[in-house]
């Protein structure tokens, strides 16, 4: 899990190769999403600070202690750093030390995706979201589309990923086809003057208020331990689209 996109891909727009890397499959940090955030002493720990994250709360020290089991806090401590640097790259949310005298924490979003509405299931929750940024990704990283076909091949991939680590998801495509595109989080369309009619995926609406290329682009990086400017042509598309966002300036009253 908290895969990028497999190295198969290559940058590109439409049929145009791309010079420079490309993102490939993550090495090292499945094994630390596998061996953290999906410990079974911590099964209830993520799903709590997701809540609270999802209802801008804080949270502190002594209430992660408190849902993390018993005889496991003291590791819990000892391997904090670990877990938060998990829970940044495996669902995009950073916990930032904002007290340090009563130890009180802000849950701030990397990526900026809430996932209101997609996550109904706390068991679910870490597949869920993981799939969500790695479609996110690979639309990006083809060309702002994908067909369909694509889509379903990648989303293979990613399942014989999870289920190496023993995450079932239940039904990977309906909740893309269903869940993903009813949240907006996707958009699904016929691809124009296609004769047989094929389909594709985009980001939906909602993806595009609450994230950006730049975001997906650098978390991609980070998974990958690189630099987003590795990738030279997305970095440039990113970068295009930062310039283009309008910013309404503040109101000001006089």
């Amino acid at each position: 899990m908290a895969s990028t996109p497999g190295s198969h891909f290559s940058e590109s727009s439409n049929t145009q190769k791309a010079e420079g890397s490309s993102p490939s499959q993550a090495t090292n940090f499945p094994q630390i999403l596998c061996s953290v955030l999906l410990n079974e002493k911590l099964r209830n720990l993520v799903p709590f600070l997701v809540r609270k994250y999802q209802k801008k709360e804080q949270t502190t020290m002594e209430e992660m202690l408190h849902i993390v089991s018993h005889d496991y806090c003291e590791h819990f401590l000892l391997n904090y750093k670990k877990f938060c640097e998990s829970l940044s790259l495996g669902l995009g949310i950073e916990i930032r030390l904002v007290d340090p005298s009563e130890y009180i924490y802000d849950l701030v979003p990397i990526l900026g995706l809430t996932y209101n509405g997609i996550l109904d299931d706390d068991e679910q929750i870490i597949p869920k979201v993981d799939l969500l940024i790695y479609i996110l990704s690979v639309i990006f990283i083809n060309g702002n589309s994908v067909s369909v076909e694509e889509l379903r091949k990648q989303v293979r991939s990613w399942e014989i990923l999870v289920l190496r680590e023993r995450v079932v998801i239940g039904d990977p495509w309906k909740f893309i086809t269903e869940d993903l595109v009813r949240e907006q989080y996707l958009m699904y369309r016929q691809v124009l003057n296609s004769g047989p009619a094929s389909y594709e995926f985009l980001w939906g609406p909602r993806a595009h208020t609450e994230t950006t290329q730049m975001k997906v682009l650098e978390h991609v990086a980070k998974l990958n331990n690189t630099d987003p400017r590795s990738y030279p042509h997305l970095y440039e598309w990113a970068l295009r689209e930062e310039n283009t966002i309008v910013r309404v300036p503040e109101r000001q009253d006089v």
